[in-house]
């Protein structure tokens, strides 16, 4: 029985890695996709293109627009003197944002008048806008609250104090907001969860396309050998190619593995099963290799979508949350940002790898049902 098995694998490893195009498939796609989410994949806002037209040229303005110049998040590249040239530069991409100190700033701040000034930003990104918007507000948040103490001393209130709520915040496992600790974990799923489905798919088909399948039924082989032995070899590829770029994660892009690399290795082993099973069961509603590839398209950007990803779940709609129970990218997005980031274990993360057993043997079972209906 298992020699069967073991035929069937050592066979179906040397039929794909015989292949020097799906060799170098196997090895530089993965580490490509890493290196471009690793550093091009950068939600980081910082240098924001700023002009400033400072109309009141007074030591106030000046102090404003020197704490805009000190800060790394913005980056001063002009001094219109215009409305007409900061919309031109705003058209042309040049700036993201604009300051404008009206005349009378300082004359208002000292009187104890509102100071206003204007803030110009372009909204064609709106995740950098309104992180920039951010950005002003802290800065002119302290400034406004210096000018009133300054005001207040200077009315005789000496030694006053703003009394209020001071924030103290403390950011856990990521102190620093690094894009690349959240965006490499999650290569690492799209790496085991693409690879083993796209491979399974394409090798069943591709049997049945060239008429090889049909003659290895008649052989004494079992149905359930001939499944087992057909996606193990691309699961150990799977698993090999995670492991590779874990590696890579780690000691390149210095992501912190604070976890049990033997619990990540389990909820990668459940999650393969959940692969295979996709891949085994896009198998049996294709034809040819084109058919599967255009399938696993209809199915990879789904799961993407409703794994939180790159979408926070809890902003989509809640029947639609419902639907993301059954995605098995999810479950194991959580297990490894948990284990690479958070140092989780199996007490905190049994309820996911649970989801992952009852999934892949669904699956799998569903996968092998119909698989073996197909060959009848």
């Amino acid at each position: 029985m298992f020699r069967r098995v073991r035929f069937l694998f050592v066979k179906e490893l040397i039929q794909v890695l015989r292949d020097k195009r799906m060799r170098i498939t196997l090895i530089f796609p993965p580490i490509f996709q890493l290196i471009v989410f690793g550093y091009a994949a950068n939600l980081d806002v910082k240098n924001i293109t700023t002009a400033i037209r400072d109309l009141d040229q007074s030591v106030d303005s000046r102090d404003l627009t020197g704490r805009f110049r000190s800060s790394k998040y913005f980056k001063m590249i002009s001094y219109p003197q215009t409305p007409k040239e900061i919309e031109a530069l705003i058209k042309k991409g040049e700036i993201t944002l604009s300051l404008e100190i009206p005349s009378g700033f300082s004359q208002k701040l000292k009187k104890g008048d509102t100071a206003t000034i204007q803030i110009i930003v372009d909204g064609t990104e709106s995740n950098t806008a309104m992180i920039a918007l951010g950005y002003v507000s802290r800065i002119l948040s302290e400034y406004s609250t210096e000018m009133m103490v300054k005001r207040l001393n200077r009315e005789g209130m000496r030694d006053f104090e703003e009394a209020g709520v001071e924030l103290e915040h403390r950011v856990w496992f990521n102190p620093n907001f690094e894009s690349r600790y959240f965006y490499v974990p999650g290569v690492i799923a799209t790496i085991a969860f693409l690879l083993p489905m796209i491979l399974t798919a394409q090798a069943i088909v591709r049997e049945r396309e060239i008429g090889t399948l049909e003659q290895i039924m008649v052989t004494p082989i079992r149905p359930w050998e001939l499944i087992v032995g057909k996606t193990l070899p691309f699961a150990l590829i799977g698993l090999i190619d995670v492991v590779m770029i874990a590696f890579i994660g780690v000691f390149w892009f210095e992501v912190p593995l604070r976890g049990n690399p033997l619990v990540l290795l389990l909820g990668n082993l459940l999650f393969l099963v959940s692969s295979v099973g996709i891949g085994l069961f896009i198998s049996t509603i294709s034809l040819t290799q084109q058919q599967a590839q255009i399938s696993t398209f209809f199915f990879m950007n789904p799961a993407f979508i409703l794994s939180g990803f790159a979408f926070p779940l809890e902003n989509m709609p809640e029947w639609l949350q419902y639907i993301t129970y059954i995605n098995p990218l999810r479950y194991f997005l959580t297990i490894i940002r948990g284990t690479f980031l958070k140092g989780v274990g199996l007490d905190v993360l049994w309820p996911q790898m649970l989801a992952l057993v009852v999934l892949g043997g669904v699956m799998i079972t569903l996968s092998s049902m119909r698989f073996k209906k197909r060959m009848k």
